[in-house]
This record gives C-alpha cells, structure tokens and sequence, in this order.
C-alpha cells in the first residue's frame, strides 16, 4: 500500500518577514506531528507587501542566506519533504551545460518555489511561468507582478516517497497546459502555493483546483494566504488537499491553520487504469 499523509498550511503572513517564519515554524511543527511527510507552503510565506522584494532576495544554494537557512532547518528537524511556496530569489536556476549562476540585474526577482529533502537538500526549484498582470475589483484593484518578477520558463517536476511532484504556482492555475505537460512527464501529486485574492478566490479557487485534480487524475495540494494583510490585500484562505475525482479531502477555512490527509498512489493508478482518460486524447 502506498498511502502517505500530506499537508498545506495556510498563513497570512504580512511585510513582517521574522513575525511570518514564526507563524510559519509552528505550522509545520504541528503539520509534522499530526504525520504529514509532504508539507506545502503558500506563495509568498516569508514576505507579502514589504516593499520591494529584491531586498530579500537570495541566490539559489546559499545556506546563510535567512530564508534557505531557515527552510532547510526546517526539513531536516521535522524529517519532511517540504515545498517551499515561494521565495524571491535573485538568481537564474542553471540551465543544462551551464556551469555559471546569472543575477537578475533590473531590480526584478525569480518568484521560485524550492523543493527540501529531509536531508536539507533543495531536489527542484520552479519559476512561477505565468504572471498575475489583472485588475480585480477589491480595494488593491491592480495587481502588476511581471514590474517586481522575472517569469519563469521551465516545466518541473520533483521526485518524493509520496510521489512525483508536479509543481506550479498561484496563477499557474489558469493555465491548464501546463498541468497537461506536469502529467505527461509522471506527475501524480501537484502542488500550487497560492495567495489567491478574495474576490477571485470566492469565484475561481475551489472549482479551478478540483478541475485540475480530475482532468488530469492528480492529487493537488493548495496552500493559500487566508485573511487581511494590509489595508488593500485581503487574500481568500480554503487551502485544500483534493484528490484525483476531485473530492476535498481537507480544508483551512480563513486565517491560519493547517489541513492534513491521507493520499493513496494505489487508488490513483487504479483510477486511471479503470479510466484510461489520457489514452483517450485525441488533441
């Protein structure tokens, strides 16, 4: 049998970087003693609305650096597998048959979610692709990522005990082709730290997540910010774990918290072969 306790934790975390790592340490404590293996964070944990996020960002590998130092103690303490939502960093990942890091030079970050082993050791790292340039009718009313990010270009998956990971992040969401692309190169488990707004959440969040849970057979795992982080941001919450007939398993309501549960990569193959959807495509 290959069942495995997973889970997201929701925060809402605020311009206050020590305040949220805090917030976030207790969280994945907590996660880690209910038996989750594989814990999600949001997008965003470390810092939202600080400022400019190129004075926090960090080059890839820097173990002194405060948010890697951090997230590799983490996983090595609690023994877990743990996806780093996101964190700025001010580095390119390195392309096959490179061998030399490249800065980002115009003030802009790589919004990158990184992958720990229980060994403390980074086994992926993903760019977000898609960036959130919208206007939304809530009090921010314009969100521009694309003036503080650098998009990200390269699908990627990691390899864990509870599964393959197919990761993204956020407004990935919209964007079934990338999914389609996580599932053909294996995903069984994908991943979308989040800080999805009230006003799309209460629209788009649950409906999108289960969408790309069933078209695509996967367990999708959804950390969200869940509350008010300032005096325009207010952020939807209902981080949730969904399985591959799109069936909430487990859910945070609004603030923080975290959702535990137990997937099973048996009753996911199962499902597949009885329902051969992806030998049925015809496009």
């Amino acid at each position: 049998m290959r069942k495995h306790t997973v889970a997201v934790v929701q925060l809402v975390s605020t311009e206050d970087v020590q305040r949220n790592l805090r917030a976030t340490e207790a969280l994945i404590g907590k996660a880690a003693a209910a038996g989750a293996k594989l814990i999600l964070l949001p997008e965003n944990f470390a810092v939202l609305d600080g400022g400019p996020l190129s004075q926090f960002a960090e080059r890839e590998g820097d173990g002194t650096a405060l948010l890697q130092g951090f997230l590799r103690e983490q996983a090595i303490r609690r023994q877990v597998f743990l996806v780093a939502g996101t964190m700025p960093m001010a580095t390119r990942p390195l392309r096959s048959g490179e061998t030399e890091v490249q800065t980002i030079n115009d003030g802009r970050v790589r919004p990158a979610s990184l992958v720990y082993d229980p060994a403390g050791e980074v086994i992926a790292r993903y760019d977000k692709m898609h960036l959130f340039d919208v206007q939304v009718e809530d009090k921010q009313a314009q969100y521009s990522e694309s003036e503080s990010f650098e998009a990200g270009d390269q699908v990627v998956w990691a390899d864990t005990p509870m599964g393959r990971l197919g990761l993204s992040i956020c407004y990935d969401l919209r964007f079934p082709e990338l999914y389609r692309r996580l599932l053909g190169g294996g995903a069984e488990i994908l991943t979308v730290p989040s800080a999805f707004t009230k006003v799309t959440g209460e629209a788009h969040w649950e409906v999108l997540l289960r969408a790309r849970a069933i078209e695509n057979q996967c367990y999708v795992l959804a950390a969200n910010h869940g509350g008010v982080h300032n005096a325009k941001r207010e952020t939807f919450g209902h981080s949730m774990i969904v399985d591959p007939w799109g069936r909430v398993l487990a859910q945070v309501d609004k603030g923080e918290g975290f959702a535990c549960a137990q997937i099973d990569l048996d009753a996911l193959h199962e499902l597949r072969a009885k329902m051969p959807v992806q030998s049925h495509r015809r496009l």
